[in-house]
């Protein structure tokens, strides 16, 4: 697979690079027309190369610690350098004559010691009549939640919260996607944005979609409006309404059973070929203050919802579930919390970000292991601080100093009776072009 990409894209710079020459042999440049088809060559086709590459240096409380930091541990390590990202992005947009951008298409690769691994690969038609619609299809980034749709080579922290990981692993999925969006500068609704599309669902955790369920997916987004002259402010609702069919008949529900709460199974034989939910509701909102030293800003937001995983982990499954093995349906919420601040000039920022993620808001710590219950690890809530301090050396240069500290809730699980050592540091450097 890994060789399959590398071809790929050795063929798509082949082929740029071939256009161009041929372009140059053709076409006499010394000539007024030459020049002429030179310039509108120029002009109304656009292709740009971008990327970053984020080494990295982690060193964790224990070794072999379970971490949303780039990964677990291996058992016998504490401390690591990895490539934790290696992006190679390549941007074409075609400029109808007299009417502004008509198509966009994006290829996207994600390279590391682990190997090599295809991100986006979408293309974009924008309607250019009334310049307020645009089809995107392909694989591209799912239109829920702000940090789902902040990128890694942007954000301020290592890494999104365990929520955003867990709920949308990967963050992109195969689809298609309508959105609204006016581009000319005095519409009355130049400032809102509507995505809504339609998507397999797997995403990235399976190489096919493995049901005909189709998740939908829609966020409407107030984008940055200036509310004073240093003031701006931002924000969205999204919703997803998805799921998976069930392929066993085995379903699990949290429910109080005498003194304590346990998971118990409806094994109707009906339920099997029924569409097991995946239904979040988010609101994010995002203010930034300007000062002489560069910004503050905070941004926040909150999902709720329902969550159908397995017996052992939250993350939606990447198969159908066979034989015994059951679906396990929990109520959920989680947040996260930024403040960022620029110290001295714009190339200083400190930053200080709090999330949490509680897969199982039916049962409390107390309940996770009790004797006589089911209620396993995979109910416990996790809370997040992480502080940081970013150093922008230059437009293509950023140190990322960080440190986040884990904390598990208390259970009468042996080995969380008390708080798990999972803390991890992170130094990284992230070199962009």
């Amino acid at each position: 697979m890994r060789k399959k990409y590398l071809l790929i894209l050795i063929f798509i710079l082949a082929n740029l690079c071939a256009k161009a020459q041929f372009l140059m042999d053709m076409v006499d440049t010394t000539t007024n027309m030459g020049k002429g088809m030179l310039s509108i060559y120029k002009k109304f086709d656009r292709i740009r190369f971008s990327g970053y590459v984020q080494p990295q240096f982690q060193f964790a409380q224990e070794k072999g610690a379970h971490s949303f930091n780039g990964g677990d541990f291996l058992p016998n390590v504490n401390n690591r350098f990895m490539l934790r990202r290696g992006r190679l992005r390549i941007d074409y947009i075609h400029f109808a004559e007299g009417k502004g951008p008509s198509v966009q298409f994006v290829f996207q690769f994600d390279g590391s010691e682990k190997g090599f691994f295809a991100r986006d690969f979408w293309g974009r038609i924008m309607e250019n009549q009334y310049q307020l619609f645009s089809l995107t299809a392909g694989l591209f980034a799912r239109p829920f939640s702000y940090e789902l749709n902040l990128g890694s080579g942007d954000r301020e922290s290592p890494e999104r919260g365990r929520m955003s990981q867990i709920l949308t692993k990967v963050e992109r999925d195969l689809g298609a996607m309508v959105s609204f969006e006016p581009r000319k500068k005095d519409h009355p609704l130049r400032y809102f944005k509507w995505d809504a599309g339609l998507f397999n669902g797997p995403g990235l955790n399976a190489t096919a979609d493995f049901d005909s369920h189709k998740d939908f997916i829609s966020r409407l987004a107030l984008k940055p409006y200036p509310v004073a002259k240093q003031v701006q402010v931002s924000g969205a609702v999204s919703y997803f309404n998805g799921g998976l069919m069930q392929g066993t008949k085995y379903v699990y529900k949290t429910k109080v059973v005498g003194s304590g709460k346990i998971f118990v199974v409806d094994s109707s034989d009906r339920n099997a070929g029924k569409i097991a939910p995946r239904k979040y509701y988010g609101a994010d909102a995002q203010i930034r203050f300007r000062h002489p030293h560069g910004n503050t800003e905070f941004r926040g937001e909150f999902v709720t919802g329902t969550q159908t995983a397995g017996e052992n982990i939250t993350e939606s499954p990447s198969a159908l579930f066979t034989g015994y093995d059951g679906y396990y349906i929990r109520k959920f919420n989680g947040a996260y919390f930024y403040a960022l601040q620029n110290i001295v000039n714009t190339h200083h920022q400190l930053c200080v970000k709090l999330d949490w993620y509680d897969p199982n808001t039916d049962v409390k710590g107390n309940d996770i292991g009790k004797a006589g219950t089911n209620i396993n690890v995979a109910n416990i809530k996790y809370t997040t601080l992480g502080m940081g301090y970013i150093y922008y050396a230059t437009e293509n240069v950023k140190l990322v100093l960080w440190y986040d500290r884990v904390m598990n809730e208390k259970t009468q699980l042996p080995g969380f009776t008390e708080d798990v050592k999972d803390d991890v540091f992170t130094a990284r450097l992230q070199f962009k072009f």
